[in-house]
């Protein structure tokens, strides 16, 4: 696993040896960073479920103003810490070490809207329907946020329909997909 682009391109990145986590391939990063490279550049990023931080990392290696990363693993929030210092990226990062529902909580009390949330949570768990549920009221995201869920290719997000939300776009791979969600126009 590497950094695609920017800063820190071509850099190697480490994973954690873990069966709780599952990068997204290098592929796969490069198709979501083509989509939403215009928006990057001084964005305020959020990485939630960020696990080895290469999404994240990704975003800061391209310009994000800063990233904050929210992961409960220890393995992971280590080979977080490893690969920001390896990228030379860690200034325009934060780390909390907290499970996302209550970094949420934590970080609605700053009053700052991110541009751009990217989560990764485990597969066919509905976390990110919890997840998009915390957020809908919170200052952590206003009209102009893009959500990005990265989720198994049998994850219904049909539910948005009825929260504040709505789905602008899903792109598939062969092995999951990302659904891009922004608030509802009212």
């Amino acid at each position: 696993m590497r950094v695609i682009a920017g800063k820190a391109r071509r850099l190697q990145l480490k994973t954690v040896e873990s069966m709780a986590v599952r990068p997204t391939t290098d592929r796969i990063k490069e198709t979501l960073f083509n989509m939403i490279n215009t928006d990057v550049c001084d964005c305020l990023f959020l990485d939630l479920f960020a696990g080895s931080g290469a999404i994240g990392i990704e975003a800061l290696s391209r310009g994000a103003k800063s990233v904050t990363f929210v992961e409960k693993d220890s393995l992971a929030l280590s080979c977080i810490r490893e690969n920001l210092k390896t990228t030379h990226l860690e200034e325009d990062a934060v780390i909390m070490a907290a499970d996302v529902l209550s970094a949420i909580n934590t970080l609605d009390k700053k009053q700052q809207a991110y541009d751009i949330i990217f989560m990764d949570p485990p597969y066919n768990k509905l976390l990110e329907k919890d997840v998009l549920e915390q957020l809908e009221n919170s200052s952590v995201i206003n009209e102009d946020t893009l959500i990005i869920v990265e989720a198994s290719l049998e994850t219904d997000m049909d539910y948005v329909e009825n929260m504040n939300y709505e789905i602008i776009k899903e792109k598939m791979y062969k092995t999951n997909k990302h659904i891009f969600v922004k608030k509802a126009n009212a």
